[in-house]
């Protein structure tokens, strides 16, 4: 990665707002984990070591709900396996190994993945700039705001009414909006927002997400078709 003072600003300025935004969100994972019964500890080496919020909200809402802790691993299994989707695209870019290949498999998340991809008008150092910017900002202040979140989960009452529960939608809504440039793609992210509202009060937690992924699988494999067509008949 360059230096940061060769980095473009406005990669920096992405960067740092997402990190933020999203990090503050830690305070409802730590608040929430402490009331399903979690210790502080357990809350802070969840953050440390899962990293991946959706995951963590999975297996505490699971067990806090009554379920075992192997439904509660499964469900954040499923949920994190996109993760593993974004490593098969950031991989070419970063170009890592060894140790450093770990850690950036580690800050593979949504927001570092969506930066990154976002600066792709400016060239590939500015897109891995934003890659480690945003996920070394967002593990930082994640982990920080999920201390500060189970350390004062009893007088902070619950975390929905500070309204940090519409923080991780709201950014990376704004990472994916400006990405949707064709009418296929808002089609598909409307249909996408229509099926997860559907599903919500139907279906356990978690699998709106992961029927969304699947209609953009489907979709995106009913794309393919076409595209081998028009290869075939150049």
């Amino acid at each position: 990665m360059r230096g940061v003072s060769a980095t473009p600003r406005s990669t920096i300025r992405d960067s740092l707002s997402v990190s933020l935004t999203v990090g503050a969100y830690g305070i409802a994972f730590g608040a929430a984990s402490v009331a399903a019964g979690f210790s502080v500890l357990q809350s802070c080496l969840l953050s440390l070591l899962t990293f991946s919020g959706a995951s963590q909200f999975a297996i505490v809402g699971v067990i806090g709900a009554g379920g075992t802790a192997l439904s509660g691993i499964a469900t954040a299994t499923l949920l994190g396996f996109r993760n593993g989707l974004y490593g098969l695209r950031m991989a070419p870019l970063l170009k890592v190994k060894g140790t450093k290949r770990i850690i950036a498999a580690h800050i593979t998340i949504d927001e570092s993945t969506g930066i990154a991809l976002s600066q792709e008008s400016l060239g590939e150092d500015a897109m891995r700039a934003g890659f480690w910017l945003t996920g070394f900002g967002v593990f930082i202040f994640w982990n920080l705001f999920t201390l500060a979140g189970a350390l004062g989960a009893q007088a902070m009452g619950n975390p929905a009414a500070w309204g940090l529960d519409a923080a991780v939608p709201a950014a990376f809504l704004g990472l994916v909006w400006p990405r949707l440039e064709s009418t296929s793609e808002r089609a598909l992210g409307a249909s996408a927002v229509f099926l997860a509202l559907a599903l919500t009060p139907l279906v356990p937690a978690g699998l709106p997400i992961i029927a969304t992924a699947l209609l953009a699988v489907g979709m995106g494999i009913r794309n393919l078709k076409p595209l081998r067509l028009r290869l075939r008949k150049s």
